[in-house]
C-alpha cells in the first residue's frame, strides 16, 4: 500500500528521512532535492574501452563537489539527494524524477528502488541528458523527484538491506560498486 501524506509526515517526524521541508510532503509522495555532489564518466585514454559488469567493473568516473554541474547533451552523471534515508524494514521506496524535468530532456536511468533497511543514505540518482543541443544545468538544492513510499510485512533482519545491502551509509553520490 502506498502512503499518503499524514502516513509521510509521520515517516518524517519519526526520523525514517532526514533533511524533508514539510512543504515538500506531498499527497503520496515526498519531494527531494539534488546535493552538491556528482560524478560524471571520465573520458578514456582510447575511444573504447570495455567494461566487463559480470567482473565488477565500471566506468571511471570523476568526482565534482562544486554545487553544480553542465550536463552536456548525451552525458550522463550520477547525483546525490540532500536527504539521508533511514528505512525502517516494513517500508520500501521508489524514486521517479519530476515531470518537469522530464519534459526539460532529463532523463533518470530508472534505478531508484529502495529495499527495506536501507539506512544511513543519501540517495544516488542516474541522470542522462536526451537533448540534442542543450546543456542542462543541475544545481544543489534544486528539487530532483520525487519518493514514493511502500508498507508490507516486515522483512526479516537476516535478508533486509540492513544486513544484504551494499550502499548502506553512503553520504554522497555513490558510483558502481558492481552488481553482486
Amino acid at each position: 500500500m502506498i502512503l499518503t501524506h499524514n502516513e509521510l509526515v509521520a515517516l518524517v517526524q519519526d526520523g525514517a528521512i532526514e533533511g524533508v521541508k514539510p512543504e515538500h510532503i506531498n499527497g503520496a509522495s515526498i519531494d527531494i532535492t539534488m546535493g552538491g555532489t556528482f560524478y560524471y564518466e571520465a573520458a578514456p585514454a582510447s575511444t573504447r574501452t570495455t567494461i566487463r559488469l559480470a567482473n565488477k567493473e565500471a566506468p571511471e568516473m570523476i568526482r565534482d563537489a562544486s554545487s553544480h554541474l553542465p550536463l552536456a547533451p548525451g552525458m550522463w552523471c550520477l547525483a546525490e539527494t540532500q536527504q539521508v534515508f533511514h528505512l525502517p524494514n516494513d517500508i520500501a521506496a521508489i524514486y521517479v524524477l519530476k515531470s518537469s524535468l522530464a519534459r526539460a530532456g532529463l532523463n533518470h536511468l530508472n534505478a531508484g528502488y529502495c529495499d527495506p533497511g536501507w539506512h544511513g543514505s543519501v540517495l544516488t540518482m542516474e541522470f542522462h541528458n536526451i537533448n540534442r543541443w542543450h546543456t542542462l544545468i543541475l544545481e544543489e538544492g534544486m528539487k530532483a523527484g520525487q519518493m514514493y513510499f511502500m508498507r508490507g510485512e516486515p522483512v526479516p533482519h537476516e535478508v533486509s538491506y540492513a544486513v544484504r545491502g551494499q550502499y548502506n551509509g553512503d553520504k554522497a553520490a555513490q558510483p558502481s560498486k558492481g552488481v553482486r
